[in-house]
């Protein structure tokens, strides 16, 4: 294929394509340019279906190479790229959960989109790049898809409007949300917020709105340039005989089937109709396990259907609430004798403890990925246990869930954390998810309010989180609070919103149709926030402010202050002072480069002892100061007072002859270990000190 190329403007910056000069083995590729950051996007489908799959086969893969940003891997034994990294992952699955909505869920062949990052220029984010790149390629592809689709990032800084701003620009907005989708609906939506309200949220969404249908109308061009053809490719469809069969034996059955209050006895109920429709097929169809897995698929099916039907014709939910009630609330803290702070929170079925634990600030994270690197002092982290849904499996490290859940709460906590100066501590939440059905992330969000007030670190505000759903058909729809298992499952968005009273601080929405008008959200965003302000009573109940003290086992961090150019006296020669300091208190310390000494113990005497240790290797003397000092090293012209740990000065052979006599040794009168009293006489300009004997006495 003849290279051709395309080019737009988003933000202010040139967006160029080129499509036909790369990968040239695939169904189609693009590569796309913006500033220096260049994205190679690829789309291949294989050419038959699976029989062996109950479910679209798309895989979306986001590939981080290092020396797109000029970077070797800092491992001494390991240079080449390995697993996803966190980043890279919550990038493929922005990719994902915006492309996804727009095939057709009866498509078996596999699919899959790999967005390779070539370049990084360390300003514009490749994750919008690879966006416009997926969407091209499978635009232009024969594989069929109902795109093109556009999505950018929006802030807003000094009360202006920013698309896609820079990464240096990223700190001074007050938010920073990716909005994706068609020309005229919203399906995706990832960012965070410092405490907005719903309105400027909304305004936020329109504003992305203007440039996403700008993006599908530059993409709408290409695509009239290549007039694609679509394959006609086989979807899978249901045997009209057995969906007769199914819907004859299970249509009276599927209500008391469905409407169950409780999680485990509707998902037994659930079962024994499966297990009686599997008995009623296989005598009917000898036992063919084809013939009997898609009997299961039909009733799925017909359950959407139900579930659909009850709740837009009659608000009737599964568990009998109104679409805007949440589930019974829960809420405990300090359960946990030797954590540093822990808290519970439990939501219906849905159940998250959380626990906090505060270190030093030589704890830090220490990461060096393409898009970032640096140290980071907060962490939250998600854990996902087969128990948790009543399941047995594999207990394996995070995967992509755990990654992006923990991820989104951790968006949620952070501008609610102290600054390092105010509260100088490394702060790692952990929430374990105990039980599960609906809304396990916002759970953790709440949870890990609770512990971190139960671990009485000061945070700005406490927060909520509160996932929203939606069925939608035949022109109407309805927005669901506090969504679970067969509404999350059969339902058509998934939009979770945690914040403050004052406002939005994440958010996160999934679609399975195609796209949401703005006022769906609209209602969506200003029935969360009731629910939100509900959820926040009830933790208040429980602890309304964090507690005045830490925990006895968690370590007391104090905080000092020395010159920059003190900092080579507390760590020494080979950091021979500083690591003495540690082995003698048994303390932590680190220290900045702008001076800032941080000492941590979990007793109160070893940190007093290195504070007073430090200080006094960082004090200044002055001239005519009186000391006694430890004769530390003798030489011929005269002998070296320690005055203070680490600061010595000179007593020359002349000040120790009494008046007008000469010595020959200084040994003659003071010896390595002997305690005498000195006076500063002198401080040259290279800091040497220069003594005098205060008295004749000597103390020996």
């Amino acid at each position: 294929m003849q290279s051709k190329k395309f080019k737009t403007e988003v933000g202010g910056r040139e967006l160029s394509v080129e499509i036909g000069k790369f990968a040239q083995q695939t169904n189609a590729s693009a590569v796309v340019r913006y500033g220096d950051t260049v994205v190679l996007t690829t789309a291949v489908m294989s050419d038959k279906p699976r029989s062996t799959v109950n479910y679209l086969p798309l895989t979306i893969e986001y590939e981080e190479r290092l020396y797109a940003a000029g970077k070797i891997k800092g491992s001494r034994f390991i240079k080449r790229e390995g697993r996803a990294s966190d980043n890279a992952i919550l990038s493929g699955r922005i990719i994902d959960r915006t492309i996804r909505p727009l095939f057709n869920s009866r498509i078996r062949n596999d699919i899959q989109i790999v967005a390779t990052v070539l370049s990084y220029d360390r300003e514009n984010d490749p994750v919008f790049v690879g966006l416009v790149g997926a969407s091209i390629a499978l635009a232009i592809s024969n594989i069929p898809w109902n795109g093109p689709v556009g999505g950018v990032f929006i802030g807003r800084i000094d009360d202006k409007w920013i698309i896609n701003p820079k990464n240096g620009e990223i700190d001074k907005s007050v938010l920073n949300f990716m909005v994706a989708g068609t020309k005229d609906r919203v399906n995706m939506i990832e960012g965070g917020a410092a405490q907005v309200d719903e309105a400027l949220a909304i305004e936020a969404i329109e504003e992305a709105k203007k440039e996403i249908k700008k993006l599908v109308e530059f993409q709408e061009e290409i695509i009239k340039d290549f007039s694609p053809k679509k394959n006609n490719i086989e979807l899978f469809n249901f045997n009209a005989e057995l969906v007769k069969d199914v819907s004859g034996f299970v249509d009276d059955k599927l209500e008391n089937a469905i409407y169950v209050h409780k999680k485990q006895e509707r998902i037994s109920g659930l079962d024994k109709l499966e297990e009686e429709l599997e008995k009623f097929i296989t005598e009917k169809y000898a036992n063919d396990e084809k013939i009997v897995e898609e009997a299961k698929n039909i009733l799925e099916e017909k359950i959407n259907a139900v579930v659909h039907k009850n709740i837009l014709g009659k608000e009737k939910r599964p568990d009998g609430r109104k679409l805007d009630e949440l589930r019974e609330i829960n809420c405990e803290i300090g359960l946990l004798p030797r954590t540093h702070g822990s808290g519970l929170f439990t939501r219906g079925e849905t159940q998250a403890l959380s626990v906090v634990t505060l270190g030093p600030p030589g704890d830090e994270q220490i990461y060096d990925e393409m898009e970032l690197e640096g140290t980071k002092r907060f962490m939250h982290h998600y854990n996902f246990p087969p128990f948790s849904v009543g399941e047995t499996g594999p207990m394996r490290g995070p995967g992509r869930r755990e990654i992006g859940h923990g991820a989104l709460a951790e968006k949620a906590l952070f501008p609610l954390i102290p600054s390092k100066e105010e509260f100088p501590y490394t702060i790692r939440i952990v929430s374990e998810i105990l039980s599960s059905n609906g809304s396990s992330s916002m759970a953790s969000v709440c949870g890990s309010i609770l512990a971190l007030m139960d671990a009485g670190v000061p945070i700005k505000e406490k927060a909520a989180g509160i996932s929203m759903g939606l069925m939608s058909g035949d022109g109407k729809y309805k927005i669901l609070t506090d969504i679970q298992g067969p509404e999350d499952h059969y339902g058509d968005m998934d939009l979770k919103i945690a914040g403050t009273r004052k406002g939005i601080a994440v958010m996160q929405m999934d679609v399975k149709v195609e796209g949401l008008e703005v006022k769906i959200l609209k209602d969506a965003f200003a029935q969360a926030k009731k629910a939100r302000e509900e959820i926040l009573d009830k933790m208040e109940a429980v602890i309304k402010t964090p507690r005045p003290d830490l925990s006895p086992y968690a370590p007391r961090v104090y905080t000092l202050h020395i010159k920059p150019d003190q900092i080579g006296s507390v760590i020494g020669p080979g950091g021979k002072m500083i690591n003495k300091i540690i082995d003698e208190t048994g303390a932590t310390i680190d220290i900045d480069d702008d001076g800032t000494v941080f000492v941590a113990s979990e007793k109160a005497e070893g940190a007093e002892k290195a504070i007073a240790w430090i200080k006094s290797l960082t004090r200044e003397l002055k001239t005519g100061e009186i000391f006694q000092g430890k004769v530390v090293k003798i030489t011929d012209f005269g002998a070296f007072i320690e005055l203070l740990p680490g600061q010595d000065g000179l007593l020359h052979i002349s000040e120790l002859a009494p008046h007008g006599k000469k010595i020959k040794s200084v040994e003659d009168l003071i010896h390595r270990g002997d305690i005498i009293t000195v006076r500063i006489k002198n401080i040259d300009e290279s800091g040497k000190i220069s003594l005098a004997l205060f008295k004749k006495g000597m103390q020996m």
